[in-house]
């Protein structure tokens, strides 16, 4: 079991295109038209609980970046994130910003100011709340709120049904409503959670010859708990 486990293929490297929207469709729409550069606003931030999407949509962006041959610098952000000046970036992405120590926060200030007063590079930045309840320094709160804001809606049970559903055709697998009921209910209920068990148990029908079914779903997660 243990073997079988460790030889899992990896899930897909998170992209705009595999994200699913659900009541998110205009925030995609805005993502879209700034790197299109359609849109003038250049700083946008989005906001939601942990299991949304933030990430996600933020390496997605990335993604597109360095296809496109854009300078793109990441931060996921700790305690020990340090922002350089950043003047030959042309993307900068910022991952729960809450994250940031006092140091850090000023360097992201600063990096703000300068990319609002040349408009050249844009910065997108996520966070778990609305910029007003963050527990950062006022000023950058304050930064944060003047341009593009979108919540990251979670989906809706029937919605990540729907993905679950989707993901497995596309894979060839056959999975019913009761396998989809059951990880809802006994599997971390975030869409990259449940799609990793969906690709495990995919390996794991594949290599033991049985069918997608509620008890061998219960076998692998009680092996992997």
């Amino acid at each position: 079991m243990e073997q079988l486990l460790l030889g899992i293929t990896p899930s897909p490297q998170p992209t705009l295109i595999n994200f699913v929207p659900g009541r998110n469709a205009e925030l995609l729409q805005a993502l879209d038209g700034v790197l299109a550069g359609r849109e003038s606003e250049r700083i946008i931030y989005l906001w939601g609980p942990p299991g949304c999407g933030r990430s996600h949509l933020l390496q997605g962006v990335a993604g597109v970046c360095m296809r496109n041959k854009m300078s793109t610098a990441y931060f996921a952000c700790d305690e020990n994130t340090h922002f350089a000046d950043g003047s030959e970036t042309d993307c900068v992405l910022v991952d729960d910003v809450d994250r940031l120590n006092d140091g850090a926060q000023i360097g992201l200030f600063n990096l703000y100011n300068r990319i609002r007063d040349e408009g050249a590079a844009f910065l997108l930045v996520t966070g778990p709340a609305a910029p007003a309840q963050l527990k950062l320094r006022e000023d950058l709160v304050t930064r944060l709120g003047w341009g593009l804001v979108y919540q990251v809606h979670e989906l809706t049970d029937e919605e990540k049904v729907e993905a679950m559903k989707s993901h497995a055709i596309s894979r060839g697998l056959d999975l019913s409503q009761e396998v989809c009921d059951y990880l809802l209910r006994h599997e971390r209920r975030d869409l990259p959670s449940l799609m990793a068990t969906l690709d495990a148990l995919d390996s794991y029908s594949l290599a033991s010859q049985r069918k997608i079914t509620v008890p061998l779903v219960r076998e692998l997660l009680q092996a992997t708990s």
